[in-house]
């Protein structure tokens, strides 16, 4: 034990980060199950916050793990994951899991976990355009040289995620444009992907409206109508949502009081931000958010010192994916968004989920970790210097 802490590297702030998001998901997890308990364990509450525990713990070797691998190797790595992601993504689009009306998992089979193939397919992407941006950096201002080449593979992923899961292929095109955008693609080329992008969503407006009867369109439509009107069942969770917000006022319930976990269908993983805000007031609402905000400068802090433009990229490219992700799930929560079915990240119940975010932090921490370790490096080397001018102005 004495080893691993001796062993652990990279921002400790983001760690100190990690650790804080985990004891309020157990927390969370625990006072936001009763109902599921009672519903198929038999009234057994510590069922689910043990075996998310348990899930957690995992995580955190995870992290560690991939904290401990050179950032460089996730270079390579990507390149195999990406061949992987496609496949698979076809695979579950095809013969998945179905889960409230759209194939998005895989179950394994043994273990019977059910396994969301978009988390391993968005973390192999920005690695992968990660590794193209700093490998183009020579041509990058060229339309066949750069620019086709890294929007070819974001359009191959982000349409296979799209069918089954538009919040997640809209997160994950949005960070890819940015990090387009960081990494000097040319700006006429960007503007013009936005411009195709907004038509885009014309037409995929007038086809839902039109065509509900083809695949998701009637789910989306739905949901675009009842967010507008204020009814239906995914606003009567949003209204769910909004009486714990207001019930737990400034300083919340205290934990285990939340009443709006028997109303709300998913206080355990969609609307956690909800039972949280009810149950440690605004105080809490806000310490999450400052969390999340904390998140996000470390990486910009480490993508700032970072030795070279791929673990840059890189950093920028898992830090904004996971923020973006924990934004859109409290703006769901507070009402500001549709419902989009976006977990928590390290917060909501959950499996693969947690554990692709884990590994996403600890790619995070092995940049880190390198960028310290050069730093120092470099500070004995100027200290060797000025002893050995010092000597030599002694002598």
């Amino acid at each position: 034990m004495r080893n691993i802490f001796k062993n652990i590297r990279g921002d400790k702030v983001i760690w100190a980060v990690v650790i804080l998001l985990s004891v309020f998901s157990l927390l969370s997890v625990y006072s936001s199950t009763g109902t599921l308990a009672f519903k198929y364990q038999g009234g057994n509450t510590e069922y689910y916050v043990m075996k998310h525990f348990f899930i957690l713990v995992f995580g955190l070797f995870l992290m560690y793990a991939a904290h401990m691998i050179k950032y460089t190797y996730y270079s390579r790595i990507s390149q195999l994951a990406i061949i992987v992601a496609v496949p698979l993504l076809l695979f579950t689009l095809l013969t998945g899991t179905n889960i409230n009306e759209a194939n998005r998992w895989l179950t394994l089979p043994i273990v019977n976990l059910t396994f969301q193939t978009s988390d391993f397919a968005k973390l192999a992407l920005v690695m992968y355009v990660a590794r193209l941006l700093a490998l183009k950096q020579e041509k990058i201002k060229e339309l066949k040289g750069a620019f086709l080449p890294i929007i070819g593979v974001i359009a191959l992923i982000c349409g296979l995620i799209f069918p089954a899961n538009f919040s997640t292929s809209a997160i994950l095109f949005a960070t890819s444009v940015i990090l387009m955008f960081i990494g000097r693609v040319d700006l006429k080329y960007i503007f013009a992907l936005i411009g195709m992008g907004v038509v885009g969503i014309a037409l995929f407006l007038i086809l839902i409206y039109n065509y509900p009867q083809v695949g998701r369109f009637g789910t989306w439509k739905n949901r675009i109508e009842n967010f507008k009107s204020g009814e239906g069942d995914a606003n009567y969770q949003a209204d769910q949502a909004k009486i714990a917000i207001a019930g737990g006022e400034l300083i919340g319930k205290f934990p285990g009081n939340s009443t709006q976990r028997n109303f709300l269908p998913h206080p355990y993983s969609d609307f956690i931000y909800a039972i949280i805000i009810e149950e440690y007031g605004l105080i809490g609402g806000i310490f999450i958010l400052l969390l999340y905000l904390i998140l996000l400068y470390r990486g910009m802090r480490i993508a700032s010192r970072s030795p070279g433009s791929f673990a840059a990229f890189l950093t920028i490219g898992v830090c904004l994916i996971l923020v973006f992700q924990a934004i859109i799930n409290m703006a769901v929560a507070v009402g500001i968004f549709p419902v989009t079915g976006q977990p928590l990240p390290l917060v909501s119940m959950g499996g693969t989920s947690i554990w692709f975010t884990s590994i996403a932090i600890g790619i995070m921490l092995s940049v880190s970790a390198e960028t310290e370790k050069e730093e120092n490096d470099e500070e004995k080397v100027n200290k060797n210097k000025e002893t050995v001018i010092e000597s030599i102005a002694t002598n």
